[in-house]
């Protein structure tokens, strides 16, 4: 059955956040969770018992917040127990990234160590981010990890480091930041990636945020507000340029294609692939350089999405899915971010719409909490699961619905936990809002 108490975007956080303690698991390290506590449930994914993309780091910072909602301290109890378990295993992860590996770890030691007020957590945040420094080796003639310069591979790690340099106050993560950017502004297009996915043709190229151009852009973006360097900005405006050529201009708005050159006409809606990452692009070059071009295809962007007919209609491009990654949950930031920048209403009754949606398909059959099945790969329609993690299921959902929660608070609006490759601003109101408040 549905849940009877989920009638609010507060409301139904509460209720995933009880079903995500149902997966907990503790041990003499802390804390993990489970990805599918359901009885005979399986995960859409490889676990991954410690991500940001679907184990405790996303789950830590989903009950950091969901703590500083309801005022609760048991929440903070969760997440220092699942911090606990991070900074015990951090020394164990392979992957440097930062949705599946060690940056994302890093980045949830350091959220939860200021927030917590724990320097345990703290110090294995610099620990692990002394560690990807060591581990930095040359990659095509510059510093790196991986050939993978897209978000999901070193790009992610840059931006990683810039936090961490802010965070910590150490020089040295920024300059290697730089070092291993510079590498990604050399590249004609940034982000092209060619037969690099298996679920891909193998002459892909991909416009998108977490793994193509849009999303490498963003990160060169960013090195240009750090570090002041040209170069960054025109390899950002080289992957721009790439995206606006690629893409589908109609009165509707803008579409982009998930890749090309076979799937031009596929246009994903979502955070990962498709127009709710690429506006984050856009709307990062605004933020650091002012060009309102800029801003403006950041809202064509929206509407296209807002004129697609989702929620309520399931496109190719938005098919049976809720979560951060490629579902409502990921336009859900988008809008509410845009909301934040703009202060235009639309694109708060948007939000409130795809909110909205999410609650009403969420399910509590058993009393245990609210989850969401859905099925996460677009080509895989009849594998339907529901997990707990951040990108990938209830942690994640439940977050977006809090910082719908707070926006609709301005008079006592609280600071949201973003992530590294959210552009908006960490209190979700416009301007006026707050000081009308």
């Amino acid at each position: 059955m549905r849940s009877e108490r989920a009638r609010t975007p507060l409301a139904a956080a509460i209720a995933a956040g009880r079903w995500i303690r149902s997966a907990a698991v503790d041990d003499e390290r802390g804390r993990h969770w489970r990805p599918n506590p359901d009885l005979r449930g399986r995960t859409a994914l490889t676990p991954e018992p410690a991500s940001l993309y679907a184990g405790a780091a996303g789950i830590v910072l989903f009950f950091l917040e969901l703590a500083a909602a309801t005022g609760h301290e048991a929440y903070l109890e969760d997440a220092r127990a699942g911090a606990r378990y991070l900074a015990a295993t951090w020394h164990e992860q392979r992957d440097p990234t930062l949705y599946h590996g060690l940056t994302g770890v890093a980045v949830a030691l350091a959220e939860a160590g200021w927030t917590l007020d724990e320097d345990e957590f703290a110090e294995a945040a610099a620990r692990a981010a002394d560690h990807i420094v060591r581990t930095a080796r040359p990659v095509d003639g510059g510093a790196g990890w991986s050939p993978e310069p897209a978000l999901r591979g070193d790009g992610g790690v840059v931006l990683g480091l810039l936090r961490a340099a802010a965070v910590f106050g150490a020089p040295v993560y920024a300059e290697l930041a730089a070092e291993a950017g510079a590498r990604l502004a050399r590249m004609a297009v940034p982000g092209h990636r060619f037969g690099e996915c298996a679920d891909l043709p193998t002459d892909a190229v991909t416009p998108g945020f977490l793994r193509g151009t849009a999303g490498t852009a963003f990160v060169l973006a960013r090195l240009y507000a750090a570090t002041g360097d040209r170069a960054f900005l025109n390899a950002a405006r080289r992957g721009a340029g790439f995206v606006r050529e690629v893409s589908t201009v109609t009165e509707e708005g803008v579409l982009v294609p998930h890749h090309l050159p076979h799937g031009r006409g596929l246009h994903y809606l979502g955070f990962c692939s498709g127009s709710a990452g690429v506006a984050r692009m856009f709307y990062e070059l605004y933020r650091i350089t002012g060009d309102r071009g800029d801003l403006e295809w950041a809202e064509l962007l929206a509407r296209g999405v807002m004129r697609s007919g989702v929620p309520h209609r399931q496109t190719e491009g938005l098919w049976d899915n809720a979560c951060q990654c490629c579902g409502a949950a990921g336009l859900l930031e988008l809008f509410l971010g845009l909301w934040s920048a703009t202060g235009r209403e639309p694109y708060l009754a948007f939000s409130r719409t795809l909110a909205d949606h999410l609650i009403a398909r969420g399910w509590d059959p058993d009393g245990r909490g609210m989850r969401w099945y859905q099925a996460y790969r677009r080509v895989r329609p009849k594998e339907i699961s529901a997990d707990t993690g951040y990108m990938v299921g209830a942690a994640g959902i439940g977050a977006a619905l809090l910082h719908l929660d707070a926006a609709l608070r301005p008079g006592c609006s609280r600071r949201l936990v973003l992530l590294p490759d959210n552009p908006f601003s960490a209190i979700p109101v416009p301007a006026a809002a707050l000081s009308d408040g």
